[in-house]
Parts: C-alpha cells; sequence; structure tokens
C-alpha cells in the first residue's frame, strides 16, 4: 500500500515547496510534479524555504513530462475539483470515499491540478473519484498547499491518524498528612499577619481545607505553599521602621 501525491503543471515554486512540507507533516513522502514550469523547480530556493524543512520530501520527489508516468504503480486515482462535473467518476467529499478506502490496501494517488486552471475533464475522467473539498458556498477558493493540506489530513484520518500527543502523567498528590501539617503552618502564619483572629477564626480554616482538597495539591505544591507561609511570618515579625 502507497501513497502518492501529483501535481499537474505547477507554477508557483512555492506551492511545491508548500505541498513537500504538508504531506510530510502527515507522513507521507511521495510527491510527483508532471511538466512543473522550471526544470530545477525542486532545488530552487523558494521551494527549498517554503518547504521549511521537508527537504527529503522534496530530495525523494520526481519530476516527469507524462501523467502516465506519474501513475506508475497506482491503483486507485483521485482528483480533487472545486466544481462537480457532469460527467466522470462520481464527486464527493474526502471524508465520505477516503474513509472505506483507508481499509482496502490500494496504492492510491491524488491528483492536483494546475494553480490556475485547475483539473482538466480529460484528466478527471482517468480518476476513481473526484474529491470537492467542502468550503462556505459563496467562497470555495483554495491554494493549492492548502488543498494539499486537507486531502493528506483526511486519508491519514483514513489510515488511523496518529493521535494525540499524550500528555504528561498528572502528579500524584501529597497524602493528607502533608495536608493536614502544612495547613497548620498557614494557621500560624495567618495569625501572625492578622488575618485570622484565634478568639473569633469562623470557619477560615475548614474552607481553606476544603478549597486544597479540591485543589489536590503535589507534594512539590505543598513546599511552595510551606513556603510563602514561612514569608508571611517573617514579614509579620520584621520590626517595624
Amino acid at each position: 500500500m502507497s501513497t502518492r501525491f501529483i501535481l499537474i503543471q505547477p507554477s508557483h515554486a512555492g506551492n511545491v515547496g508548500a505541498a513537500a512540507r504538508a504531506i510530510k507533516v502527515m507522513g507521507f513522502d511521495d510527491l510527483v510534479l508532471v511538466q512543473a514550469r522550471w526544470d530545477d523547480v525542486l532545488e530552487r530556493d523558494e521551494t527549498i524555504e517554503r518547504a521549511s524543512g521537508a527537504v527529503d520530501v522534496l530530495r525523494k520527489a520526481r519530476s516527469v513530462e507524462t501523467l502516465d508516468e506519474a501513475l506508475d504503480g497506482v491503483t486507485h486515482l483521485c482528483a480533487t475539483v472545486m466544481t462537480a462535473r457532469d460527467f466522470g467518476p462520481p464527486t464527493t467529499t474526502p471524508r465520505e470515499h477516503l474513509g472505506p478506502l483507508g481499509a482496502r490496501g490500494e496504492n492510491v494517488g491524488f491528483l492536483f491540478g494546475s494553480e490556475r486552471y485547475g483539473m482538466r475533464n480529460e484528466d478527471v475522467y482517468r480518476c476513481h473519484a473526484a474529491l470537492q473539498i467542502p468550503t462556505a458556498p459563496d467562497y470555495g477558493s483554495l491554494n493549492l498547499a492548502a488543498a494539499i493540506q486537507v486531502i493528506a489530513y483526511e486519508w491519514r484520518l483514513a489510515l488511523g491518524g496518529f493521535g494525540a500527543p499524550r500528555a504528561a502523567p498528572e502528579a500524584q498528590s501529597a497524602d493528607a498528612q502533608a495536608v493536614a501539617g502544612m495547613l497548620q503552618h498557614w494557621e500560624q502564619s495567618l495569625t501572625e499577619i492578622g488575618f485570622l483572629d484565634p478568639a473569633a477564626p469562623k470557619k477560615l480554616m475548614p474552607r481553606l481545607n476544603q478549597l486544597f482538597n479540591r485543589a489536590q495539591p503535589s507534594p512539590e505544591e505543598v513546599h511552595i505553599l510551606r513556603g510563602v507561609a514561612k514569608a508571611m511570618s517573617e514579614a509579620a515579625r520584621k520590626p517595624k521602621l
């Protein structure tokens, strides 16, 4: 099973570089250009700059003269279109078509037309499906690299995706004894700074107890809170000028 992204007559070097970047971040690396505007487009400064580090994709990429050469080995070909054709393969959204396709083990090719004219009818007719990215009804113009990014993302999802990065494990909560000791420290410090009146404590300490129980501070956080209490006590003991 393989995946190939094919650009027909790309005319902007920056788009070629951006295309390499778009497919690399989705885990793909097979890029083929058909009748590119420049013979050296894969080595141009603008191409490399817009690739943003995906130079390995550019090194592997091929520039060919005919679509037949680009399709060598492809068993399922998808066109990308902005508007549905009256004749040709069925037009569908990427997610609708690619979801079931992901489990079939095909060698898939994604075909993109030129920046100026889009896909030619004769090229669309060669495809098994025409993929139309759902966009706002009154403005469906997508930059070539942006369209490639959407298709690459949808295809990666159909293949199972990469999954969200795992979050760092949550810190273990301090035990009840540590929290109780910290609260005693705070009670002493709050008394020293005059915030707590021992003769009329009301419900200050029980409420602070509930607050810290909800927060479930880690041992390190309990240590910080003890440091705050210590600093309050030291400030209260300093002689006033």
